[in-house]
This record gives structure tokens, sequence and C-alpha cells, in this order.
């Protein structure tokens, strides 16, 4: 356990997400919320946003609850082609009972095409908005595999996500 400047005992876990999905033929390419153009994009049971979905899981899995798919299954229909960042609204209310803030949440995406570094801001807008967070609270990067493995043939796209919870005590703000 850490102290904080004024000596109040603080507490804070990391978490990490990682999620991958196949790029398919008549699906919307969807990352953090936005809709980027191209001609394919990721399957998925719910709008396959493989990076909300790294997001999700780091943020639950630093405040020990669990994964994605043990909060919202892909073998319920309720989640059937759903705006994975309603999943991320859905968790801060739980992580806040628990005890938790969110603190920052880092995360890069793996994908050969499209260039996705004009979209990069406005993903981290859209989960800063989800989680009730400011913008700077979120870093979101986007690489190219370098033609290697399964992103670089252009078969799916990768997330990875870290986040920083620290516990609130009952004085904190």
């Amino acid at each position: 356990m850490e102290r904080d400047q004024a000596g109040t005992d603080m507490t804070m876990r990391v978490g990490m997400g990682i999620d991958v999905h196949a790029l398919i033929e008549g699906n919307s390419l969807i990352l953090g919320g936005v809709n980027i153009p191209h001609p394919v994009g990721l399957s998925g049971h719910s709008d396959g946003d493989a990076l909300t979905h790294a997001v999700v899981d780091a943020l639950l899995g630093a405040a020990g609850m669990g994964d994605i798919g043990g909060r919202f299954p892909s073998s319920d229909d309720a989640y059937k082609d759903a705006d994975s960042l309603t999943f991320l609204s859905a968790i801060v209310p739980e992580l806040t009972e628990a005890g938790w803030s969110v603190q920052n949440v880092d995360a890069t995406i793996v994908a050969q095409r499209p260039a996705l570094s004009p979209f990069v801001n406005e993903m981290g807008a859209n989960i800063a908005r989800a989680l009730g967070l400011e913008p700077s609270q979120i870093n979101v990067k986007a690489t190219t595999s370098d033609h290697l493995g399964l992103a670089g043939r252009e078969e799916g796209i990768a997330a990875f996500a870290v986040a920083l919870l620290e516990e609130k005590t009952p004085d904190s703000p």
C-alpha cells in the first residue's frame, strides 16, 4: 500500500485487456465508437469494437471483477449488435460501487490497414465520455505489425489496453 502526499493510504491496481476480431466483408469497422470508412469490418456479436472490448477487460481486470464475456456474454441476444461504448458506461457504476476510481487508460490498436491515426483522438474522447473522464485520461495509439501475423495479413485487428484504478477512500472526492 502506498501513501499519498498527505500521508493517506492509497491502493492502486492495474488491469490489462486484449481483444482480437476477424475482419469480414459486410460489417462496419468500429473502433472506440468511431465508424471508420473501410471495405471490411470487424466480426462480433456486438459491434465488434475490439478497442472498447479491450478497455472493458482492462478495467474489470484491475478491479478483480472478471471479464467482458462474464458481463456481456455473446450468448445473450440482448447484446446482439450492441454499441460497445454502452458496455463501458454500464461498468462505471459497478466500479464506483466497488470503491474504484479510473485514473487512466492506455490502449494500442494493431492493424495493417486502414491508417487509424486520424481517428485516435475521437476514439479516446468517446471512451473518456463513456467513462465520465477527461480526454487527457485516455490515450489511444495505433500501429501496424509490419505485415506480420493476422493483423499484417489483414485478417483481423487486435487491441491492447492497460487501466489504472485507485481505491476511493471514505474521505476522497
